[in-house]
């Protein structure tokens, strides 16, 4: 289980349990999607700079990717569920009638207003420390899943091309060098691979069978096929 943010200000942390079925049955308190709008952005900025400082290794495209993964309903529902924020939630009758208080979209929600409410009563380093703790092992568990299903793809990347090929256009892939460089002791090997003269894709290795494999690999990106 999850532990829940400290949240001294009690009017903000029942605000961000309130959905706004109940605040327009009760017409008593604020509902919780204007802090909802505000976790957003703030957990929107936290992510990114955590992803910044900690992964300088990673371009703009695949940090910008690896946010989205890391901030999409499924994952944030997740983290709430984790930490039980279900049975915290303040619905109105109709909404618990009609089984909402688990459902994606409210705990998704909902998580995004308790940071909001936590900016607002502890500030941004409390959030940021909150955040890391959270969301930096995700990260390394999205990284390396990626990692080790693009392994797994470049190990079979000439067969699936091949196989692709001759089904839709009647002819084996034709791998050509095009480059080598370096010293002896240190190749870099750059191959090009065509179907029917038509150069579909291009890589580079420390070996020959390397490169074959990573320009297979950039071959069936380009065709959508992985």
């Amino acid at each position: 289980m999850i532990k829940l943010p400290l949240i001294n200000n009690q009017t903000l942390w029942q605000q961000a349990l309130t959905h706004r079925s109940y605040a327009h049955e009760t017409q008593k308190t604020e509902d919780n999607e204007r802090l909802e709008f505000l976790g957003d952005a703030v957990l929107g900025f936290v992510i990114a700079q955590l992803l910044y400082r900690h992964y300088p290794e990673l371009d703009e495209a695949y940090l910008t990717r690896l946010r989205s993964r890391l901030v999409d309903q499924k994952q944030l529902a997740n983290l709430a569920q984790q930490m039980e924020l279900g049975k915290l939630i303040h619905l109105g009758k109709g909404a618990e009638k009609n089984e909402v208080r688990n459902s994606i979209a409210v705990l998704s929600d909902t998580f995004e207003a308790i940071i909001g409410a936590y900016f607002l009563d502890q500030g941004i380093i409390p959030v940021q420390e909150y955040v890391e703790s959270l969301f930096i092992p995700l990260a390394s568990e999205i990284i390396s899943t990626a990692k080790s299903e693009t392994y797994n793809y470049l190990q079979d990347a000439k067969t699936l091309l091949q196989e692709w090929a001759i089904a839709n256009l009647g002819e084996r892939p034709n791998y050509e060098l095009i480059a080598e460089v370096g010293p002896p002791h240190a190749r870099t090997f750059t191959i090009q691979v065509l179907i029917k003269g038509k150069v579909y894709g291009v890589g580079e290795g420390s070996r020959k069978q390397e490169a074959e494999k990573k320009a297979a690999l950039a071959t069936l990106a380009k065709l959508s096929i992985i």
